[in-house]
């Protein structure tokens, strides 16, 4: 199981703390946050004691109104159950007890640097984590983003792939990762492509060496992550291996339980690769507008037959 702790936390957000700084190696291991609001009442048969906890005005606003003796017992309930960490978004104003109740309990109590809308803050919090603690796992390709597309290039050692992109790269789409492509799994239909943070804007060519595709082509060749869309595999040629019909028969590649679209693109000097990646990318977006090039070409068949058979029928 993937984890983070919550020093990440107050590091990736700015975070001040007010009480247990010496537990900020605690771990987290879930993928969102909750706010603790029926708990605070005494209803505890489903509260989530591995999430992070956030206080946002509404939770710090009843514990401020509730009496010193009530408070201390509806804090006292929720901190036994030791939560990773206690962020409050509403400010540091007035939080003295809830500093005495981690400190006693070695929970770190955090607080915002400023005042945050909590939805706000924590839909962020929430985007972070969910990408932190994905299942993951490590490819060998060039990860694209064709007009938009995530397309993941597969295909052996010295077939090309990184050669197709620096032309894809050359025509104004983004590279994502070259060699290793990291992919993180954030939902049951969702994989995310990204790099491993090493070979980051890089991009390897044989008989040239390594590009850093930013300082030669710019900030616009290149992105940090893309959904995969397309999983595309490039092989060499082989005579009357593939067919020219009307409508290819669609194939899925499985990632961690995901299932990409996936297609062939066999290699051949002369022939324009990088175009009939941006084909299909243009091609797949259209299928999922409802379009379908085949559909409509039949269509225009068929009525050219029934136009046919009634000037045949009228002679």
């Amino acid at each position: 199981m993937k984890e983070i702790t919550v020093e990440n936390l107050v590091r990736k957000f700015s975070l001040k703390v007010l009480a247990g700084e010496s537990q900020l190696q605690k771990k987290i291991t879930q993928p969102r946050v909750h706010r603790p609001g029926l708990e605070f009442v005494g209803h505890f048969d489903f509260f989530p004691t591995e999430r992070v906890q956030i206080l946002g005005k509404k939770e710090i606003t009843y514990l401020h109104k509730l009496s010193k003796e009530e408070r201390k017992i509806r804090i006292g309930n929720i901190v036994l159950y030791h939560p990773p960490c206690f962020i409050v978004t509403a400010g540091e104003e007035g939080l003295t007890y809830l500093m005495h109740h981690c400190t006693e309990q070695g929970i770190p109590l955090l607080v915002t640097s400023k005042p945050e809308i909590t939805s706000e803050f924590i839909t962020q919090l929430d985007t972070y984590l969910i990408k932190e603690l994905a299942p993951e796992m490590a490819v060998h390709g060039v990860c694209m983003n064709v007009s938009g597309i995530g397309i993941l290039l597969r295909g052996n050692s010295g077939v090309g792939k990184s050669e197709t992109a620096h032309t894809l790269i050359r025509r104004g789409h983004r590279l994502v990762s070259d060699d290793m492509v990291v992919l993180k799994k954030l939902s049951p239909q969702t994989i995310l492509g990204t790099h491993d943070g090493k070979t980051k804007e890089f991009l390897a060519l044989r008989s040239i060496g390594l590009l850093n595709v930013v300082r030669i082509y710019g900030r616009k060749a290149f992105q940090d992550e893309t959904r995969i869309t397309l999983d595309i595999h490039l092989t060499k040629w082989e005579k009357d291996a593939l067919y020219n019909d009307l409508e290819q028969e669609i194939h899925y590649t499985d990632y961690m339980g995901v299932k990409i679209p996936s297609i062939e693109i066999q290699l051949q000097p002369g022939r324009d690769v990088a175009g009939l990646i941006e084909a299909a990318a243009n091609n797949w977006y259209l299928k999922q507008q409802g379009y379908s090039a085949a559909e409509e070409f039949m269509s225009r068949i068929e009525a050219d037959i029934m136009n046919s058979g009634k000037n045949n029928s009228s002679i």
